[in-house]
């Protein structure tokens, strides 16, 4: 499975005005590609709108990318954003895909979505440890995704829903205390660039 994860920074009181809008692009007769969440930061880098889209297959990625470069009117805020970056992904092979929470069960409504960056030969042991490591972890939470970058630095995107921001220490201090997380020897494989954003579900998001 193919993700792009997009980020629009927007001024103050135009979050719902952008997320209706980002609702109608990625859902126009032109789009490819499936809307899974439209969150807004709330911890981090404040003012900003990300927005999750699956696809089947690299083309089609690719395919909606371009049409999101060529356009006019990308995402259906250029009037509204102040920058936009798109970043293109592919989920570890081991894991489900990506489904909104009505097929999936999975809800927040706190989302962490953190990025590390990855040593050179880093990426297959990243993937291989945590395909041992995170099943135990979901007994304390769920891991929605894990995806490797395909463009920019050598880097990896997990994101992970809570109820609540008490329920995310929770479930991490007991990971760490059962021995379970972080996977070991996994951090000799990641480079101290390192950023976590919570963000929390606009009214659009399939992913609540």
């Amino acid at each position: 499975m193919y993700y792009e994860l997009a980020t629009i920074t927007l001024p103050f009181g135009t979050a719902a005005q952008a997320a209706s809008n980002v609702q109608a692009y990625t859902r126009g007769p032109e789009a490819q590609g499936e809307l899974l969440a439209c969150w807004f930061t709330d911890i981090g880098v404040l003012n900003q709108m990300v927005v999750l889209r699956g696809f089947a297959d690299l083309a089609t990625l690719q395919a909606e990318r371009a049409r999101t470069q060529l356009s006019a009117d990308p995402f259906g805020c250029a009037s509204i954003f102040q920058t936009l970056e798109q970043h293109s992904y592919q989920g570890f092979a081991w894991m489900k895909p990506v489904r909104p929470s009505a097929e999936s069960g999975i809800t927040g409504p706190v989302y962490e979505i953190r990025t590390y960056g990855i040593k050179p030969g880093g990426v297959q042991a990243t993937i291989d440890l945590w395909e041992q490591y995170v099943p135990p972890r979901e007994a304390l939470s769920p891991c929605l995704v894990a995806m490797v970058a395909l463009d920019g630095p050598l880097r990896f995107t997990n994101i992970w829903p809570y109820a609540s921001l008490n329920a995310r220490s929770q479930a991490r201090a007991d990971a760490v205390a059962q021995g379970i997380w972080p996977p070991k020897g996994g951090p000799a494989h990641l480079t101290t660039h390192m950023v976590s954003t919570i963000a929390m579900p606009t009214a659009v998001s399939p992913l609540k």
